[in-house]
């Protein structure tokens, strides 16, 4: 089983387990939304490639995580959001595009497997990017799948036939990945600037007081 498939699991388990509430609320999305999606990524992944010309794509490695996408665009709250999530996306794929270009040719040099970091490095980037859950999880997928087009086309400019594999195979694993990793990212963040603006708060909860006490 792939590494995408293993993190959908997980995640569907936390849901299921409401440990992953707060951050769907953010993402205005509930909890059988989630499940719809999850399953929809884990058994579209199943389901064989369809090529149109020189463009192969999986339904689940690309069509349910870019309609996810689209639907966080349209629940964007401002435009500026918008605004922040589509640049993120152009410059997370730039920025793992480049990587693909210093890294080895060959993946049997590198330590981890390439979609692996390539996932990681869009994560990292997408989260710094887009800073909100809903533009964090644009700019992961998006960005990775933008760096997979800039090849094709790059190859396609020189002559070279080649063909576009969007979320196909080690594709897939890639998008999950990046997607994942940024939302996680943007929610642990998220969580300990919270825990540190309200330290009175917290420090008052410990504070011996006769009327509190009588109240309880």
């Amino acid at each position: 089983m792939s590494i995408s498939l293993i993190l959908l699991a997980a995640v569907s388990a936390l849901v299921l387990f409401g440990v992953a509430q707060r951050v769907l609320d953010r993402m205005q999305l509930t909890d059988r939304a989630a499940l719809v999606i999850a399953a929809a990524i884990f058994f579209g992944g199943l389901i064989p490639d369809i090529r149109l010309g020189p463009v192969v794509f999986n339904i689940g490695g690309f069509a349910v995580p870019l309609g996810v996408c689209i639907y966080l665009l349209i629940k964007t709250d401002t435009t500026k959001e918008v605004r922040r999530a589509l640049i993120g996306s152009v410059i997370t794929g730039l920025a793992v595009y480049l990587l693909g270009r210093w890294l080895p040719s060959e993946p049997e040099q590198m330590l981890i497997d390439p979609h692996y970091l390539y996932g990681i490095a869009g994560g990292v980037i997408a989260y710094i990017l887009g800073r909100s859950r809903r533009a964090a999880f644009i700019c992961g997928v998006l960005g990775v799948t933008l760096a997979d087009t800039a090849v094709a086309v790059i190859n396609w400019a020189q002559g070279i036939n080649s063909t576009l594999s969007l979320g196909v195979a080690g594709a897939m694993d890639t998008i999950v990945i990046s997607g994942l990793l940024a939302v996680l990212l943007a929610e642990l963040t998220g969580e300990i600037i919270e825990r540190l603006a309200r330290p009175g708060r917290e420090n008052s909860d410990n504070v011996y007081s006769p009327v509190r006490k009588e109240r309880r």
